[in-house]
Order: C-alpha cells, then sequence, then structure tokens
C-alpha cells in the first residue's frame, strides 16, 4: 500500500484529532496551561525518510517518550519535546518545588509519567471511536542528537513504510512546542485503514 485516500485522509485526521484533544486535555492539567494543538497532518513515509527535517523539529538534541501499543493492529506513538523544553516541563509538572538546576534528576521518571498519560488518553479516546482493545507496553525515554534519537526509533520499528501522524503541541504560557507522532507498519496500516473504513461507512 502507498497512498491513502481523500476520505481515509480526513477521517483519520479527525479521529487522530479528537484523540490528540482529550492528550491536550490531560496535558493542560498536569502543566496548568492552556495547550494548542494544530489539526493532525497524516503523510505516508518510506522509514529512510524519517529525519529531523521531515518532522520540523529544528532543535539538535531531543526527548522522546515511546510507547506501544497492539491488538487488531500494532502501533508506536511517540510524544517529541526538544531536551531543554522536558526540562521546562518536568519542572511544572513539579509545581515548581524543585529547581530547574535539579529537574534532570527526575527527567527520565516525569517524562516516562508524562508519555504514558498523554500517549494513552490519545489511543484510547481513538479505541474507544474504532470500537477497538489496544493494549499498551511501558513507556521507553530517550534523549540525545535529534537524528540519532529518530533513527534509534525507526530502526526498532523496524518497517519500511510508516505512517506519520504529526500534531503540533503548544504550551501557551511557556512557548513550548511538542510534537505527538505515530507510527505504522505497511501490515498495520493495512489492518488499522480496515477498521477507518468501517468507520466512515458507519458515519
Amino acid at each position: 500500500m502507498s497512498s491513502l485516500s481523500e476520505i481515509q485522509i480526513d477521517a483519520l485526521t479527525e479521529i487522530f484529532n479528537i484523540g490528540a484533544g482529550r492528550a491536550a486535555s490531560s496535558l493542560s492539567e498536569i502543566v496548568g496551561d492552556e495547550v494548542h494543538l494544530s489539526v493532525p497532518c497524516v503523510q505516508l513515509y518510506q522509514s529512510s525518510e524519517i529525519n529531523a527535517e521531515t518532522l520540523s523539529l529544528n532543535s539538535p538534541r531531543l526527548s522522546a517518550v515511546k510507547q506501544s501499543f497492539s491488538g487488531p493492529f500494532d502501533a508506536d506513538a511517540m510524544l517529541l519535546f526538544t531536551e531543554e523544553r522536558a526540562m521546562e516541563i518536568v519542572h511544572d509538572m513539579m509545581a515548581s518545588q524543585v529547581g530547574i538546576e535539579d529537574v534532570a534528576e527526575y527527567e527520565q521518571e516525569a517524562m516516562c509519567e508524562l508519555g504514558n498519560i498523554i500517549l494513552n488518553a490519545c489511543l484510547s479516546s481513538i479505541a474507544d471511536m474504532l470500537n477497538l482493545t489496544l493494549n499498551s507496553s511501558l513507556p521507553v525515554y530517550s534523549v540525545g542528537e535529534t537524528n540519532a534519537v529518530l533513527r534509534k526509533i525507526i530502526l526498532e520499528t523496524n518497517q519500511p513504510l510508516i505512517l506519520i501522524l504529526h500534531i503540533d503541541l503548544a504550551i501557551e504560557k511557556r512557548h513550548l512546542q511538542g510534537y505527538l507522532v505515530f507510527l505504522l507498519s505497511s501490515s498495520s496500516l493495512q489492518k488499522f485503514l480496515t477498521h477507518i473504513d468501517h468507520f466512515i461507512s458507519g458515519i
């Protein structure tokens, strides 16, 4: 499968928009500020094409929380922030009880918790809409040079064709930007689109 129909793209955009809205609501509660979302951008890529430029990541270092979901189809979901922004989010999560210089000590635990809340909020919303049950793995946190982190994630996905759903998250008071990205293999994409087609036919 190398393309999506316009109606499939519209349905995917709407479904992930609702799921991301639930995730944004969860993030807003955590950081105590309004979270704005972009409209999801749905695109198919070869895994070899995925890099910082493809995802519009303009920072040399990246923090990524990845979680795997399994069920009628399998997917990897990622929450991406630039490393310095991740530190600020952790600081907000801890209600400023810890100085920004001490936040690194809590970074991995806090970011995994954050990713677990946001990614599960998004995927559970999608599962509800498609009447599916999805199981999730424990979140895994990576930090490092942006393209190195992305290469590691893509290598672990180990599939030639990947569906990227790119959603910008902007936290108002800190002018932060993060990204929600979903990766599916070609076989999982076909299964996922079967459920999307059922969803479309039921509208």
